[in-house]
């Protein structure tokens, strides 16, 4: 739910195209989420209050509670979060957890999460990483988009295609790290 948050401020942003890395480290005891995007950035005022909970830009409510929960969360369980953004540059959010941690929640279904993106926001630029102790399944929405030639995403084929392609990467990455 946290990337979902994230990514939906990304889109917000104007943001055509955003990468998404997770990457799981059993020797450094540390699970990582980088999410960067080229939207249009914050000026360095609201990059300094981003945390409150009481500050958003959006318009339909008066609280911001994503990057504050997010950040609360990696810091119980040792971690950080970090924003770097530059108005006109974009924004890059990086977030680490203490991977064995007891309260760290788990990570979910990481291929419907980029499913979904790509079903929700199919004009942008889906670039996904899931690396698992150096072992790397890479998702890029672009070359499937061009080899489609204009037959959408969420056509059922292309969809179940697609659907199969992320479930089988992110399996496999998983998969080999375990036999280490």
């Amino acid at each position: 739910m946290h990337i979902l948050d994230i990514v939906e401020n990304s889109v917000a942003a104007g943001a055509t195209h955003v990468d998404i890395t997770v990457c799981e480290d059993s020797f450094n005891d540390a699970l990582t989420i980088v999410v960067q995007d080229n939207g249009r950035g914050m000026d360095q005022e609201l990059l300094a209050r981003v945390t409150d909970p009481f500050v958003t830009t959006r318009t339909t409510r008066k609280v911001g509670l994503g990057i504050p929960l997010l950040k609360a969360a990696a810091e119980a369980c040792n971690g950080y979060l970090r924003i770097d953004s530059s108005l006109g540059q974009g924004t890059r959010l990086e977030v680490k957890f203490q991977r064995s941690h007891i309260d760290r929640m788990p990570l979910g279904d990481l291929a419907g999460t980029v499913l979904t993106l790509l079903v929700a926001f199919p004009e942008v630029r889906w670039v996904f990483r899931h690396v698992v102790d150096g072992r790397e399944f890479h998702f890029d929405s672009e070359p499937i988009v061009k080899e489609l030639q204009g037959v959408p995403l969420t056509e059922p084929t292309v969809l179940g295609f697609v659907k199969r392609l992320l479930h089988e990467g992110i399996a496999g990455v998983q998969r080999s790290s375990e036999r280490l």
